[in-house]
């Protein structure tokens, strides 16, 4: 086993609403996991104010004496100036990189001369743009959930003719976010308006799925977030995301089994991938249809078999 792994894996921050005593539970065991880097932060919806900036901060400051390099990231989508607000006091917390989701998060961060990370949302597709952001501060950043194999690695290897360094990440595993909107399609499932929505998404501590008439699983509703129904998962392409220079595998928080998910694509960093073993942990459908270039949704066999 390799002691020193070139590709990192990274903990997105989580997606779903969950309690305050939920997230303190999963960051303290997160704290003993193979990651590297994890992100903290509500990143989908400013009505979920169980967890306060301070609340993030104290458990960056743990994670970090834990060997961690933590991360806050910013919402996606900003509608309101009370979300402006917010997003102020974060990208100004003194403390922790960010990772600027939408435009004015990196507006604000580059016009202040910080450092932070590119997020998925921000569709970045080409050297061009990825240059431009590079010069105002862009350390790392996370290549759009759809974006193929192959066009990522022609992507790469056009940054590097042209001298840019900073880290590409992957979104890995987790079910992938596809869309933002300003209703709230969980709250309207309850029959209820967004503005008094009674907080019903964290009744759904992994999304309410959405299904066809013929019972799939199509999609995953998480309040004003829509993301995919089936669960992607590469772990089997992590050595050849080494290779084509990829620097960070990123892994969706889920609320069960997360730690056997850690283990085994740490394992698969350090070559260890079991012949026959798709993660089986939760009931969710295996995708990794955007990686090979086909539609999302679809899954390769090949792929899952080693």
């Amino acid at each position: 086993m390799s002691a020193n792994p070139t590709l990192q894996l990274s903990l997105g921050p989580v997606l779903f609403y969950w309690t305050r005593e939920h997230y303190a539970d999963f960051y303290r065991e997160a704290a003993d996991w193979p990651v590297d880097i994890v992100h903290l932060g509500e990143s989908v919806c400013s009505r979920r104010r169980d967890m306060k900036l301070d609340d993030w901060l104290g458990l960056g400051r743990e994670l970090t004496q834990s060997g961690k390099q933590v991360v806050l990231s910013s919402q996606a989508l900003i509608e309101s100036e009370a979300d402006l607000r917010d997003l102020r006091k974060l990208c100004d917390n003194g403390e922790f990189l960010v990772e600027a989701n939408d435009q004015s998060a990196l507006q604000r961060l580059s016009a202040a001369g910080q450092p932070f990370v590119a997020g998925a949302s921000l569709n970045l597709y080409n050297p061009a743009t990825l240059s431009v952001l590079a010069r105002v501060g862009m350390q790392r950043w996370q290549a759009p959930v759809e974006m193929s194999k192959g066009d990522l690695a022609r992507l790469l290897a056009d940054c590097r003719d042209q001298g840019l360094e900073a880290a590409c990440e992957v979104f890995a595993y987790g079910h992938l976010p596809l869309a933002w909107s300003s209703r709230c399609f969980t709250a309207r499932r309850y029959q209820k308006p967004k503005d008094r929505c009674q907080f019903v998404c964290q009744k759904h501590p992994e999304g309410l799925a959405l299904r066809t008439q013929e019972a799939d699983q199509v999609f995953t509703l998480n309040g004003i977030q829509t993301l995919s129904g089936a669960c992607q998962d590469l772990r089997h392409e992590l050595p050849s995301m080494a290779e084509m220079g990829v620097g960070i595998a990123r892994l969706s928080p889920r609320p069960e089994g997360m730690a056997e998910v850690v283990t085994a694509f740490d394992s698969a960093r350090h070559g260890l991938l079991p012949a026959l073993d798709p993660l089986a942990l939760v009931e969710a459908e295996i995708c990794d249809g955007y990686w090979h270039g086909r539609p999302g949704m679809n899954h390769s066999r090949v792929s899952l078999q080693g």
